[in-house]
């Protein structure tokens, strides 16, 4: 338990700071990342495939119900349709500074709301590799970083996807720890992962009924 809190504390303080850096990035720097995401995701479908591969077998040795060994496969459709939604959210007005709800007090002063980012977003999923995806680019959208946790039955996916997505930020120079991956697979992991307020700003559950009960019931 201690490595694990450990090297939870070490994905925090590397989000907290890459958090930061994105607050500053820009639209158009942000945007940048995103489309050769896109373009990385076409380029290296290969790997992610062969990846996905030995997911899917595992699951059907495990004898994985068919309909969630559907939602676990990808394809070559599967990722191009990926990759043109995440165009889809590159033409999307940003949110970041937007300002609504403007009103004058009784003392002249104008005031509204603003939206800002979060900072760190912890996210557990399970089995569905498109979540990986979903998750990482909505953040990095809205200037948020990102720690992901997704099922073990796509571990070999998720880590391919970003791995990739991580390298593409690093070559146009935005901090790849904006999106981290626990690659540890114990089911304790989770209850760490839920007490790490000090790093984690928010946690989002994406699953069962299980796993969100779960989440309200351990999170800090």
């Amino acid at each position: 338990m201690e490595s694990a809190e450990k090297m939870l504390k070490e994905l925090g303080v590397r989000a907290k700071k890459a958090s930061r850096e994105l607050n500053r990035l820009g639209v158009k720097r942000k945007n940048e990342g995103l489309e050769a995401v896109a373009k990385a995701l076409i380029l290296h479908q290969d790997k992610i495939l062969a990846a996905n591969e030995k997911d899917v077998k595992k699951a059907k040795e495990n004898q994985m119900k068919e309909s969630l060994v559907d939602r676990l496969s990808l394809t070559e459709e599967r990722i191009e349709a990926m990759a043109e939604g995440l165009t889809q959210i590159v033409a999307l007005e940003d949110p970041v500074g937007e300002v609504s709800e403007m009103k004058t007090s009784p003392l002249g002063m104008q005031i509204g709301q603003k939206r800002v980012p979060l900072g760190v977003i912890g996210i557990i999923f399970e089995a569905r590799p498109n979540v990986t995806i979903d998750a990482g680019v909505l953040c990095l959208k809205t200037a948020n970083a990102t720690i992901l946790r997704g099922g073990k039955e796509a571990f070999h996916t998720n880590q391919i996807i970003v791995s990739i997505m991580r390298n593409t930020l690093e070559s146009l120079g935005i901090n790849g720890d904006a999106i981290q991956l626990v690659e540890v697979l114990d089911r304790d992991m989770v209850g760490v992962l839920l007490q790490q307020r000090e790093y984690i700003d928010v946690i989002i559950p994406r699953g069962g009924a299980g796993l969100i009960r779960r989440v309200v019931e351990e999170s800090s």
